[in-house]
């Protein structure tokens, strides 16, 4: 990753040293896509084993550029114990539910007819996801995970955004954005949702605790 600046050199080690700080086996940690540039599962499993070396339970997601994933069955396969991906379902532990899905390119003047259908594609599996977490439960804490961001700082209003609203979910995390991008991250509470960007440059290579009101 130093490819895209001297600030990103040793970045893991700087995120396990900060992680085996702060992180207890019984913690939840959520890993929002782009963990592996392996382009084969295979290549991406050792890369997996060292975050599942790590303390604590962790929940991934797939990125953009995680070529490596493609089927869910053999992606779990290959997870460690205590390691949990996410693809149009939800996870519940310790009684909170955990749902999400990649999202992509939101609408705009210089999105491409090709964007607008993943676009539309991401919003069904997003909904997949949320209602499969208030199938388990109507009233425990919802968490939610997309890679891209599911609005920016001046566009507040998209379609994952009113489902995020619709399912109740407490919490957003995303990723994706990167240097000068993070500018445009939108972070903070709207419309009951609590939005934050989790990007590690963002982060200076830290973890970031995620706030949840149990009731």
């Amino acid at each position: 990753m130093d490819v895209f600046g001297p600030h990103w050199a040793g970045h893991f080690s700087r995120i396990r040293e900060d992680w085996k700080k702060r992180v207890a086996e019984k913690d939840i940690v959520l890993l929002p896509g782009d963990l592996s540039w392996a382009m084969k599962l295979e290549e991406a499993c050792a890369h997996l084993r060292e975050i599942g070396e790590l303390p604590g339970r962790k929940i991934i997601l797939k990125g953009n550029h995680d070529y490596w994933w493609n089927s869910i069955s053999r992606v779990r396969r290959c997870l460690p114990e205590g390691m949990y991906a996410l693809q149009n379902d939800c996870l519940f532990l310790d009684g909170v539910l955990f749902a999400g899905t990649r999202g992509w390119i939101l609408p705009g003047p210089d999105a491409r007819p090709e964007d607008e259908r993943i676009y539309l594609r991401e919003l069904i599996r997003l909904e997949m996801s949320l209602r499969s977490a208030r199938e388990v439960s109507g009233e425990a804490p919802l968490v939610c995970m997309m890679h891209f961001p599911p609005r920016t700082a001046t566009l507040d209003e998209t379609g994952f955004t009113e489902l995020l609203e619709r399912y109740r979910a407490a919490v957003l995390v995303y990723g994706h954005l990167h240097g000068p991008a993070l500018k445009a991250a939108f972070q903070g509470e709207e419309r009951g949702v609590l939005y934050k960007c989790v990007s590690c440059d963002g982060l200076d290579f830290t973890l970031a605790p995620v706030p949840i009101d149990e009731g």
